[in-house]
């Protein structure tokens, strides 16, 4: 049997060049299974219902190999799990020498082992320099005053009045958080903001 595994990092992203690879080398549509997650582990449904199928002289293409993970030693680990232990095939559609079907002998298995890893780090490493330019533009954007996160809702109009009865110990926390209609933490949170802004 053939199959092919599709993997987008999100809802949004399109996974029409997947498809459209996989359909030029003749899997078919339900023989195809896609998830919608990130690469950083193999903890995906789609994927462990593949693999509960593939048996062995089973084929199974990816279009690269990025598409199957992004952590180094995971994917390592699942190319022994699908060619070892199940004995499938695999096919990098766009990677040629990333096809188990050619060069079974050692040479063969050397460059193919050789070629997986160089790629596997790559797959990582761009993993990892993605959350570091995250982090950058998350820092820059912050340094630019923009603001993440929901807004804050603005306050009852009864909470600078339940706020000082409270600071003076006229009412408890949890009696001036209901009498304003928020939970006692939120009332909490928004009394130390507030004390900053007077």
């Amino acid at each position: 049997m053939v199959y092919g595994y599709i993997r987008v990092s999100s809802t949004d992203q399109n996974e029409d060049r997947q498809r459209i690879a996989l359909f030029e080398k003749g899997v078919p549509p339900q023989n195809q299974y896609m998830d919608k997650q990130s690469g950083k582990d193999f903890n995906r449904p789609q994927y462990k219902k593949l693999v509960r199928r593939l048996k062995p002289g089973d084929l199974l293409y990816i279009l690269s190999i990025d598409r199957l993970g992004r952590d180094y030693a995971e994917i390592q680990e699942q190319w022994r799990v699908l060619t070892r232990e199940k004995g499938a095939d695999i096919c990098v559609i766009d990677m040629p020498l990333l096809d188990t079907r050619n060069g079974k002998d050692l040479m063969g298995t050397f460059i193919a082992d050789l070629v997986l890893q160089i790629l596997s780090f790559v797959a990582q490493n761009e993993r990892e320099n993605i959350h570091k330019r995250q982090a950058e533009g998350i820092a820059a954007a912050k340094a630019r005053g923009v603001r993440f996160g929901r807004p804050p809702r603005p306050l009852p109009d009864n909470f600078d009045r339940m706020h000082h009865a409270w600071r003076s110990k006229k009412i408890t926390l949890q009696q001036a958080a209901e009498a304003c209609g928020m939970p006692a933490g939120t009332f909490y949170s928004a009394a130390v903001r507030f004390e900053k802004t007077i």
